[in-house]
């Protein structure tokens, strides 16, 4: 029997139990990326939190379906409708065809959500693989009255759907009052939104397709709400995306799907809060933003700036610093130092105290089940490991465990810096001859050899049992 699980749904602004629809397999769709540039570190934190929620809803004995789309047509400069496509602002600019230009940040795209541990989703969508679907569902929405032509474009009337707004809290009166963007004239009311483009309209996009309409594409938020349905049927349990989301993207998509459905369309929605920086949240609007590649040409790993993200809470605002991310870094190399050590303690027959891991792995799951507090399990890692009373190889045990949820490459990273650390023969006798003296307590020999070893750029710490381990240090003069 599946674990209880506690998450914010940000439809209630509460911490709910979570009922999945069908116990045999809970369904999450995820808002994907705008395949135009790279993702950068304050996107991937998002994708980061969605990441550990199917792994954690899994840990938690569920069976998981998880959809992500990738938005490869029809996402303008501005998300409500107005500005250029960014699509083909990037291929222009690149000088690429833009689908090449979306497979190519697709990739990078996957290839950095790898290299932080994350698990690509059981079914990743391309919108323009799914333009005749999308044209369905605007069809749809047209016969049962919720869609409306002006001017070339399609667009879906919020005065039809008395609810719209209730994801965010506001009424349309006050999202007509608060609106940031330009006035569309062809709108009945200002909170409308396009669910198709023709012709009359951005005339110089590039990838169009034949419609009952006229030549034209889709709108950005019709595509999710299409393969959401065609991937996980007529309820969903859980949908994600940015807390940017919130406002325009998720309540168009709430409009839209319930009109079609006539019923509500998602359980839970939970959104992950920005990653601030110093001058604001991070955003390519700006042009000066930090991916991935930029931490590793700086020296850092993937792991570390995950660390970073799992140090505070997925609905916190989260400030980057360097600062901060060194303090990450020194942590997570601490931790596998810290494991090393364990797995140089642990032999094959070492004692294994079931219950105290049974009651480590219950405190961590604890945490995790109840709307991922990482901090919190991040902290008991640490408990765990100084806890004198819990054999080596039970915290090995509970750290494999936590692993698979925060996805760290611990054991990775330990071997891959066994691999690559090697002395030679002549230094490796140096370490004999140490431990000799240590052995025969000739304490003024055994400083001589560490002081020789580390002239040699090789650093030994001594640890319990007469064991020790080596790694790389800066040469002394």
């Amino acid at each position: 029997m599946a674990e209880k699980l506690y998450f914010y749904n940000t439809m209630s602004r509460a911490i709910d139990a979570f009922e999945p629809a069908d116990a045999a397999e809970v369904k999450m769709y995820c808002c994907g990326p705008t395949v135009y540039n790279y993702a950068h570190i304050g996107n991937l934190r998002t994708y980061i939190f969605e990441d550990l929620l199917a792994k954690t809803i899994r840990m938690a004995g569920y069976k998981l379906k998880h959809v992500m789309n990738i938005t490869d047509v029809g996402h303008l400069t501005s998300d409500a409708d107005t500005g250029e496509d960014k699509m083909l602002l990037a291929a222009e600019k690149e000088k690429i065809q833009v689908l090449d230009l979306a497979r190519k940040y697709e990739k990078v795209f996957f290839d950095h959500t790898s290299a932080l541990g994350l698990n690509r989703p059981d079914v990743v969508a391309r919108a323009t693989e799914h333009i005749q679907d999308m044209i369905k569902f605007v069809q749809k929405l047209e016969e049962k009255g919720y869609a409306y032509f002006s001017n070339g474009n399609v667009y879906f009337d919020t005065a039809k759907f008395p609810e719209y707004g209730k994801l965010s809290g506001q009424n349309r009166s006050e999202l007509r009052h608060g609106a940031r963007v330009e006035q569309d004239e062809n709108k009945r009311n200002p909170s409308d939104f396009v669910l198709w483009f023709t012709t009359s309209k951005f005339a110089n996009q590039i990838l169009q397709w034949d419609s009952p309409w006229g030549k034209g594409y889709p709108g950005w938020h019709i595509e999710c709400s299409t393969m959401a349905m065609k991937y996980l049927g007529e309820h969903l349990d859980i949908h994600c995306g940015g807390i940017d989301h919130i406002a325009v993207h998720h309540e168009n998509e709430i409009a839209q799907s319930e009109a079609f459905l006539g019923h509500t369309w998602v359980n839970t929605w939970m959104h992950a809060a920005f990653l601030q920086m110093k001058d604001g949240k991070m955003s390519k609007s700006k042009g000066e933003f930090l991916t991935l590649d930029t931490l590793v040409e700086k020296g850092y790993k993937p792991e570390h700036y995950k660390y970073f993200c799992l140090s505070s809470h997925y609905k916190t605002s989260a400030n980057f610093t360097f600062e901060a991310l060194d303090a990450a870094k020194n942590s997570y190399e601490t931790l596998i130092n810290k494991i090393s050590e364990l797995k140089r303690l642990a032999t094959s027959d070492d004692f294994v105290d079931s219950a105290k891991e049974a009651d480590s792995i219950k405190t961590f799951n604890s945490f995790m089940f109840n709307d991922l507090k990482t901090p919190q399990a991040l902290a008991t890692i640490w408990d765990v490991l100084k806890d004198q009373s819990i054999p080596a190889k039970s915290k090995l045990n509970f750290v494999e465990h936590v692993d698979k949820i925060f996805g760290l490459s611990l054991d990775k990273t330990i071997k891959a810096q066994e691999t690559e650390f090697v002395i030679s023969d002549d230094m490796t006798k140096i370490v004999e001859q140490r431990q000799q003296a240590r052995t025969n307590k000739d304490w003024a020999k055994s400083d001589e050899l560490r002081d020789l070893l580390l002239a040699n750029g090789i650093g030994i710490k001594d640890l319990p049992n007469n064991q020790y381990q080596l790694f790389a240090a800066k040469k002394s003069d």
